[in-house]
């Protein structure tokens, strides 16, 4: 019973840094196209990605799991990369063959949440695939805008690092994708019958 009290707070560290994070993507697209300044928003891009295990991490190890980080994070997460993999196509760092299947994957899973959410189905936890494939885009997409950066002498070493990191993380999120539909199906069985007892 504790926990569950525990679990319905909105106040936490954890959700506080989550909130955090999705209030800098703005100054993320400020920098890119505000100040046209690729290697600062290459940097912005990577801490605010390398922030994302944090928030999990300090939830567990202090006990302050809550129902709405469960949600908050994930949504983070995918409000974060979606806008930095549209922001830095459109800027022209990146190439349309790599960017466009990611957007088209983080747009199925979050449509694939939504119905199944209205469907009555629980909520489904992210896989180690699709956290691999995050974290993948998240070393990918900075080194891309790098990639870009008159002023990065490395500018060739990154763009090859970005390549082969991206088809990783394109890898780990088909598959992960592949995965939730299983996951999917039986989080909906068993919602369904939690809600007929």
């Amino acid at each position: 019973m504790r926990r569950r009290e525990g679990e319905d707070r909105l106040l936490t560290v954890p959700n506080v840094i989550t909130s955090i994070r999705l209030l800098l993507i703005p100054v993320f697209v400020w920098l890119l196209f505000g100040r046209h300044n690729r290697a600062g928003a290459a940097v912005m891009l990577a801490a605010l990605g390398s922030t994302d295990w944090v928030d999990g991490t300090v939830a567990r190890r202090f006990n302050q799991v809550s129902n709405l980080g469960k949600i908050l994070d994930p949504v983070a997460d995918r409000l974060l990369l979606g806008t930095a993999v549209i922001c830095i196509l459109v800027d022209g760092a990146v190439p349309a063959v790599v960017a466009i299947p990611v957007v088209a994957r983080e747009v199925l899973v979050s449509l694939a949440v939504l119905v199944l959410a209205a469907m009555g189905a629980k909520r489904i936890d992210v896989t180690w695939a699709g956290k691999m494939a995050t974290f993948a885009n998240m070393v990918a997409f900075p080194l891309f805008l790098l990639s870009h950066d008159q002023a990065f002498s490395l500018r060739g070493p990154a763009k090859a690092v970005a390549l082969v990191v991206a088809l990783i993380g394109l890898g780990f999120g088909y598959y992960s994708l592949v995965k939730y539909v299983p996951i999917g199906r039986k989080a909906l069985e068993e919602g369904r019958a939690s809600r007929a007892t």
